[in-house]
């Protein structure tokens, strides 16, 4: 559920952009992406740091696509958002010796340290690598082929590396002892 529910502005965007264009589809994920956090404040659930950040992008990146009625902002903006991940993990890591994987996900499963750490460089480095690529698709390619990679290519990949993880950290996970 979750993940349909962060899929929700994205799923629009693209269903907005089909009926209409990229300036109509822009302001529909902007609106999106303020309806899903009014949503959770509403429902008094936690709103993570990386759902603001996500926002105030969206607001950002997109607002100037829509005032300057150009396209290269909202095509900047999941490279800035990744960008922004994998900064903030390695960054966390490098400079303060904190693993945020470890952090999220430390209370689920029991890792050995040097897996906390492989994990930590390899979700950083998938945003680094989801970065690039986003910028690759939206400098080389029609914006029609960067919509349906910006909804079917992301979310495809992103499944596939969160699977791989998924088998790679259970080869690890370290039963409890009764």
């Amino acid at each position: 559920m979750k993940l349909l529910f962060d899929l929700f502005p994205v799923v629009l965007f693209f269903v907005a952009y089909k009926a209409a264009n990229i300036y109509v589809a822009t302001g529909v994920a902007i609106v999106a992406s303020i309806v899903q956090i009014g949503w959770l404040l509403a429902r008094r659930k936690p709103v993570e740091g990386m759902q603001w950040a996500s926002l105030a992008i969206i607001v950002l990146f997109g607002g100037m696509t829509l005032l300057l009625q150009d396209e290269t902002f909202i095509k900047w903006k999941p490279t800035v958002l990744y960008g922004l991940f994998a900064l903030v993990l390695g960054g966390a890591q490098l400079l303060f010796g904190r693993n945020l994987i470890r952090s999220a996900m430390g209370k689920q499963i029991e890792l050995p340290q040097p897996i906390w750490s492989r994990l930590n460089v390899l979700w950083t480095a998938f945003f680094v690598l989801m970065a690039a690529l986003n910028l690759y698709v939206a400098y080389r390619f029609p914006t029609d082929t960067w919509v349906n990679f910006k909804l079917f290519g992301t979310t495809g990949l992103t499944l596939a590396f969160v699977l791989g993880q998924a088998l790679y950290v259970g080869r690890h996970v370290q039963e409890e002892s009764p």
